[in-house]
């Protein structure tokens, strides 16, 4: 193992005691305990770099020292330098190892003198220490997307504000942003979904941070996202993996992104007056490839022509369609192969009877999933009481379809009284597909459970003389006791009996 490099202070103390006390190399030594030879070292290095006095040595500071002694150009060592900056630049892409760009960086010179393996690791380490701190992180191209919101907003005059959607690419922080009128979930992934087409590709992972809008459980070892996100991860063939709560340093990439935003286009837009959150967005856009466009102070190029070398290629094709927002909801099958959604009753395969499903609820459409796989997709009515129906749902062969047939519901509805009977049938016949009316026939036949048969077939009787037979009449004509009303036999006629205090009718003749 290599000795490692003395502290910059211990060597200066070295030249101090040499050029200003005069010490000996053993006295010296014996005073900061290293050896002659290293004593020796220090102040043969000064005397070539022309340091022979005190004065001289005590004008520098470290890194002017460090200069004149230990980073000698290629000039006066021979030593072929490195460009540290495209050295720095190739890790981003995968599997490139710092070992395997210094053998690189041997083989490009034969017969020239480079730096060993030791020295070629430790002064990359020094150039990556001069960046920013978050630009010392190594991300592979194409691997990770890092999204935020900015802390500042934009009052509109419309009484809102817009908040600004900041998203960042890890091997080149090729930066986008757009205007929202708030962070709900739905901001947040249509922000995304700008995004994603903005760069024309989708990363491996997309890192938010511990949003309540899109993580549903925040947990430093095992967060969980929601149902939505997952969803929307699954449709772009991605992977979202939210940053540690409390620990920025998981997305420096986009804490840093969010300061250039707010400093070369929030700061340029803190005069002016704009009317709606679309403004505000369409402002942001013009300035967007001014940020991008922008050259890097200490590497190479600019954020746009980065991603265009580095993780531009790596990104996976956009899938064919956008994304929409959906929600998820647990629904459970009825004997009628229906399953009730929003007050509306869509059917799906009749094998699935007495099955939980999940719904998947977009704006235009309605998916019922079993096992994860999709059995059902119909367009999203609105309309209450109503029902989709696909006829390849309901086989009239199936067993479930033959125990739940017609006759059986009429016949048990004739067991309590001919007007029950009656009535299911009304029901059953009314409907396109009799099965439509099995639900409302099995909730009829349930009211003799609650206010008995006799009731039940005194309530019918009324509905049918009315006309009104659908369920919630007969379930009102029970709880106003209508029927029982019905029921009671007529009050004999009544005729006043004979009595002094009558005068009768002829009284006024």
């Amino acid at each position: 193992m290599p000795a490692s490099r003395m502290d910059l202070r211990m060597i200066k103390e070295v030249l101090r005691l040499k050029l200003q006390a005069e010490l000996s190399h053993q006295r010296i030594a014996q005073a900061l305990r290293i050896s002659k030879g290293v004593v020796a070292k220090y102040v043969g290095l000064a005397a070539a770099a022309g340091l022979e006095t005190w004065e001289a040595v005590g004008a520098l500071d470290e890194q002017a020292l460090r200069a004149r002694l230990l980073s000698r150009g290629p000039r006066e060592s021979g030593v072929v330098m490195p460009d540290f900056a495209r050295v720095h630049r190739e890790l981003s892409r995968p599997g490139v190892t710092l070992m395997l760009l210094w053998h690189e960086y041997v083989a490009e010179h034969p017969g020239q003198r480079t730096w060993g393996r030791t020295q070629f690791f430790e002064h990359y380490r020094e150039f990556a220490a001069s960046l920013r701190r978050s630009m010392r992180q190594v991300h592979r191209a194409g691997e990770k997307l890092f999204i935020d919101y900015a802390g500042p907003t934009i009052a509109v005059r419309d009484g809102g504000r817009a908040n600004v959607f900041v998203a960042a690419m890890g091997a080149s922080s090729y930066t986008f942003a757009c205007a929202t009128p708030g962070q709900t979930m739905a901001d947040w992934l249509g922000a995304l979904v700008r995004a994603l087409e903005f760069y024309g590709g989708v990363p491996q992972l997309i890192v938010p941070d511990n949003a309540r809008a899109m993580i549903a459980e925040p947990d430093r070892y095992e967060p969980r996202a929601s149902d939505t996100v997952l969803d929307f991860a699954a449709h772009y063939g991605t992977s979202v993996l939210p940053a540690r709560p409390r620990k920025p340093q998981d997305k420096a990439k986009v804490e840093s992104a969010v300061q250039v935003v707010e400093r070369w286009i929030l700061a340029r837009l803190r005069d002016r007056r704009f009317e709606a959150v679309c403004d505000v967005d369409e402002a942001i856009g013009e300035l967007l490839p001014m940020l991008n466009e922008r050259t890097f102070q200490k590497l190479p190029g600019s954020r746009a022509s980065v991603f265009a070398e580095l993780d531009r290629p790596a990104l996976a094709p956009l899938p064919g369609g956008r994304y929409e927002l959906a929600s998820f909801k647990s629904v459970k099958v009825h004997i009628d192969y229906h399953v009730q959604l929003e007050r509306h009753f869509y059917s799906v395969p009749h094998p699935l009877v007495g099955k939980t499903l999940l719904a998947r609820i977009t704006a235009l459409a309605v998916e019922f999933l079993h096992g994860g796989k999709r059995v059902a997709v119909h367009q999203r009515s609105f309309k209450a009481g109503a029902y989709t129906t696909l006829a390849e749902h309901l086989p009239a062969a199936h067993r479930a379809h033959m125990e739940w047939s017609p006759t059986r519901l009429i016949e048990w509805g004739r067991r309590i009284g001919v007007s029950t009977a009656e009535v299911i049938e009304r029901i059953l016949a009314e409907n396109k597909h009799p099965e439509h009316g099995y639900r409302r026939s099995l909730g009829l036949l349930g009211l003799a459970r609650r206010h008995g048969a006799a009731r039940l077939e005194a309530a019918c009787g009324v509905a049918l003389r009315v006309g009104a037979y659908r369920y919630r009449t007969i379930k009102a004509i029970l709880a106003n006791d209508r029927d029982r009303l019905e029921t009671q036999p007529e009050a004999a006629s009544w005729n006043s009996p004979e009595h002094e205090n009558v005068r009768g009718p002829g009284y006024y003749q």
